[in-house]
């Protein structure tokens, strides 16, 4: 099978507004996405982070930073705002390069961002 570009979604939350919660919950998420698919940083073509409207101590990016990511394309935006919405949720998308067909993708939902997608559920922590 070729190289392809897939992609990895994943989202969680955070208790509270603050630098720490939010760098904190984005390692966590990161850390899972790349032990549940065993991603390799240079295979990594770009991440976009979104938060909710409620969340702005900190850009998510900034955990990936953290985590050594460094030449890697980043980008954080804000959700839009629809009513009703998971409030303090920190949502990803990993545009990967790999030879893993699309049903090998292990989508991660942490916390109270479960319920986003209760049909990856059980394949997430």
């Amino acid at each position: 099978m070729s190289c392809r570009c897939r992609g990895i979604r994943g989202a969680t939350t955070v208790p509270e507004n603050n630098v720490e919660a939010i760098l904190s919950a984005t390692q966590e998420l990161l850390q899972t996405i790349i032990d549940e698919n065993g991603v390799c940083q240079e295979d990594v073509a770009s991440v976009i982070f979104t938060t909710t409207p409620d969340l702005d101590a900190v850009c998510p990016a900034a955990a990936a930073r953290q985590m050594g990511w460094t030449y890697t394309a980043l980008l954080c935006l804000q959700e839009m705002v629809v009513p009703e919405s998971l409030p303090r949720c920190i949502r990803v998308l990993i545009h990967w390069n790999t030879d893993r067909a699309i049903d090998e993708i292990h989508h991660v939902y942490l916390h109270q961002a479960r319920v986003l997608r209760p049909d990856l559920v059980a394949r997430s922590i």
